[in-house]
């Protein structure tokens, strides 16, 4: 049992280590950097990723030595009770290519529930934080607010991708995405799953649905989004079993409060069981993350 005064020791260490590279970020972005490239062109990664990564994960080992710190490049390391999930940029292509949408995510999970963690906006200076006792922007409580009509609302998404055409066929991603289109006021598609989810804390938009996150993507902010109020429905997608934690699901439905949104849930509900139809046989994750 994690107490309150433990999650809030771990917050304010996730919000120090978010923001631990904030000027070498920014000096390198919108400058000439080199990017390459790891599972495919669509996967980009930067010299800026690893050095705030090993930064990162050096000042939490350091501040709390009984500490496991899974990073999005250099993978798990240390030993113990308090495990740390670090994306150093999350939205990268955007940092690459200097779009204004990208950020640092720093979540700690203790016995597979996340108790603290921070998601820091460089470009705007926004922090985003909770823990056991709440959320925050910038040290000001955080609200969500949704408008309750899909037809008026703004859905944020990263759907549909490469990956989603080569898993759903291009024919269905594409009446999904027609759909979407045409039921929401506004959709948009900015790049950052962490980013997005905050958004949505925050009230500036209604929705956010990924279809290929990791942990160290939204293991913060999905802590963020509950406690300011908004609700987080996790999809399977045939690749873990229904009982791991939320934020190992690598599909999402994010609501602000108040949102009743039956055409996204439909649709996001439709693709998890094609793709858990697809995978049966497949090997699946428990909810100990060994195969089962």
């Amino acid at each position: 049992m994690t107490s309150l005064e433990e999650a809030k020791r771990l917050r304010d260490v996730a919000e120090r280590a978010a923001k631990l590279k904030r000027e070498p970020l920014l000096a390198a972005f919108r400058s000439n950097m080199a990017v390459d490239y790891k599972v495919d062109l669509h996967d980009v990664v930067t010299k800026h990723d690893k050095d705030a990564e090993m930064a990162i994960r050096a000042f939490i080992l350091r501040e709390v030595p009984d500490s496991v710190v899974v990073g999005e490049e250099g993978g798990a390391s240390g030993e113990g009770r308090v495990k740390w999930y670090v994306d150093p940029i999350d939205g990268t292509s955007n940092f690459a290519r200097g779009f204004a949408f990208w950020c640092v995510s720093v979540g700690v999970a203790i016995d597979g529930e996340v108790v603290a963690g921070a998601v820091y906006d460089p470009v705007t200076g926004s922090l985003f934080s909770a823990d056991l006792t709440g959320a925050w922007l910038n040290g000001v409580p955080l609200r969500s607010r949704a408008i309750s009509d899909e037809r008026h609302a703004t859905l944020i998404t990263g759907y549909p991708v490469a990956r989603d055409f080569r898993l759903d066929g291009h024919e269905q991603t594409l009446a999904n995405f027609g759909e979407l289109v045409e039921t929401f006021s506004t959709l948009r598609r900015p790049g950052s799953g962490a980013l997005s989810l905050c958004h949505v804390a925050a009230g500036w938009v209604d929705a956010s649905a990924g279809f290929g996150s990791n942990p160290w993507d939204v293991a913060a902010a999905v802590l963020i989004l509950k406690q300011a109020g908004g609700s987080y429905h996790p999809l399977t997608l045939g690749k873990v079993d229904a009982d791991v934690p939320d934020f190992m699901c690598p599909g999402y439905v994010a609501l602000g409060e108040g949102a009743d949104y039956p055409t996204l849930m439909r649709i996001a509900r439709g693709i998890s069981e094609g793709r858990e139809a697809a995978s049966a046989r497949r090997p699946k994750l428990s909810a100990a993350g060994g195969a089962a």
